[in-house]
């Protein structure tokens, strides 16, 4: 039985593209953890030398960018690029900075995802003006200002987690109910 470890790069070369993250049992989540805003910055930085003027937006996403809220300890990082389908434009620097490519998926606004050889991140890429961009940040802002919503998203994400997870993807499908519940609430205004 494969066992997922919340704590590994997951940068592992080897694998093909576009194969999901197996997880064959339970996610683990861990409470909310200050210094995630430091392996963010530090993972950033290298980023950013790695892009310089490329990188035209380059944020900290998801769970472990809102303090108080429970999470994989995964960081996750928001990159916008001029295109993200021009991987040439993009994939070398980022391969050299120790990112590998793990997912791509052009049907999503041309998503991509790459994992660091240092911590465990994953880095989202998305084409400037992708509606991915802005819908990632306004729910985490609204996630910070909002703890009901924040709170409530916990408990459903420790619910979820607790099940039978195939693979990391799987939870990530599995919390789209909860999302679209506070994401209507946000519309709402």
């Amino acid at each position: 039985m494969p066992t997922f470890d919340p704590f590994a790069p997951n940068a592992d070369r080897s694998i093909p593209v576009n194969t999901p993250t197996p997880v064959d049992g339970e996610v683990v989540l861990v409470d909310y953890d200050p210094a995630w805003v430091q392996m963010y910055e530090a993972e950033a930085a290298i980023v950013k030398r790695a892009l310089g003027e490329k990188a035209s937006l380059v944020e900290h996403i998801g769970s472990t960018a809102v303090p108080g809220l429970s999470a994989k300890p995964c960081i996750d990082i928001l990159l916008a690029v001029a295109d993200s389908a021009d991987e040439d434009a993009y994939l070398p620097q980022l391969d050299a900075a120790g990112f590998v490519l793990r997912m791509r998926h052009p049907d999503w606004n041309e998503h991509r995802v790459f994992k660091s050889e240092r911590i465990n991140v994953n880095l989202h890429v998305w084409s400037i003006g992708s509606t991915e961009i802005e819908r990632h940040l306004t729910f985490r802002d609204w996630l910070r200002t909002h703890p009901d919503d924040r709170d409530a998203y916990a408990d459903a994400k420790r619910r979820i987690a607790a099940g039978h997870i195939g693979t990391m993807s799987d939870y990530a499908e599995m919390k789209n109910e909860i999302v679209a519940q506070i994401t209507a609430r946000m519309q709402a205004g």
